[in-house]
């Protein structure tokens, strides 16, 4: 990590350091969950979208991946509501030299006027990543940082509202991928039936022994494929370290999902 002393963001690496991201040094910032959202995708190819994107963590992984391997005409937007963190992203994709494969729109996702004025028509998306806020109001404790507390708390339309917003933008068998906590999984599913098939759910682990604490979810739109539940991917060992299938996916050199 770079830091900055006397500025309110750091200049963290990703990738092995392949990949620079400038972020709020305070509030919310990207981590593990946006490292194993990028790798549930191992070839991003065509249009995609980042939604709630935050700094771009997820999206400019896909997009790096994409400059890296070649893939031609894959462009990823990346969607944030916050103004301020969207112009980090923004930065972001400049400083990696990757605005021919990705962009911003700093829009509010469930709000249909504003995005099809953004320009984010539906069905117009080959692939949707998205790290939805987790919780529904008043059952947590907001933070009080006001960035933070909008990524952690739902809008009143909760997870349903979020993963229908998703699925009006994914196009003809396009996939969708995200990661959410495991209470969140029978809202998940019912927002998803009779829209997405091949659904493949991943349990994360933080330890060996140890209940899920993240569910990644992917699905493709139109498939009639059978749900399935996948071998569970575990981040630590028993003394707290990275797994070596862990520290493979924060280099970005091992890839989860479809």
């Amino acid at each position: 990590m770079n830091e900055n002393p006397g500025v309110d963001f750091s200049d963290d690496l990703w990738l092995g350091g392949r990949l620079t991201l400038r972020q709020p040094r305070h509030g919310q910032r990207s981590g593990t969950d946006a490292v194993l959202l990028a790798a549930s995708l191992a070839a991003p190819a065509g249009t995609g979208l980042d939604i709630g994107a935050g700094v771009g963590a997820a999206g400019l992984s896909l997009a790096m991946r994409a400059r890296e391997t070649g893939v031609s005409g894959c462009h990823i937007t990346l969607v944030e509501i916050s103004a301020p963190i969207a112009t980090l992203a923004q930065h972001n994709i400049t400083a990696n030299g990757l605005s021919a494969y990705a962009s911003v729109c700093n829009v509010d996702i469930l709000d249909k006027p504003a995005r099809r004025a953004a320009g984010l028509g539906n069905q117009s998306a080959d692939f949707i990543v998205t790290n939805p806020p987790f919780y529904a109001p008043g059952t947590v404790r907001a933070s009080p940082n006001a960035e933070k507390s909008r990524a952690h708390v739902l809008h009143p339309s909760g997870t349903a509202g979020w993963v229908r917003a998703c699925l009006d933008l994914l196009g003809p068998h396009g996939v969708l991928s995200l990661i959410h906590i495991p209470e969140a999984l029978p809202a998940l599913l019912g927002a998803m039936a009779g829209h997405l098939g091949a659904i493949t759910i991943i349990p994360v682990h933080a330890r060996p022994g140890q209940n899920a604490i993240r569910l990644l979810v992917q699905g493709r739109k139109g498939s009639r494929a059978p749900l399935q539940v996948a071998s569970p991917l575990v981040l630590h060992d028993t003394c707290g370290a990275f797994t070596p299938q862990a520290e493979a996916l924060h280099r970005g050199e091992a890839f989860i999902g479809l």
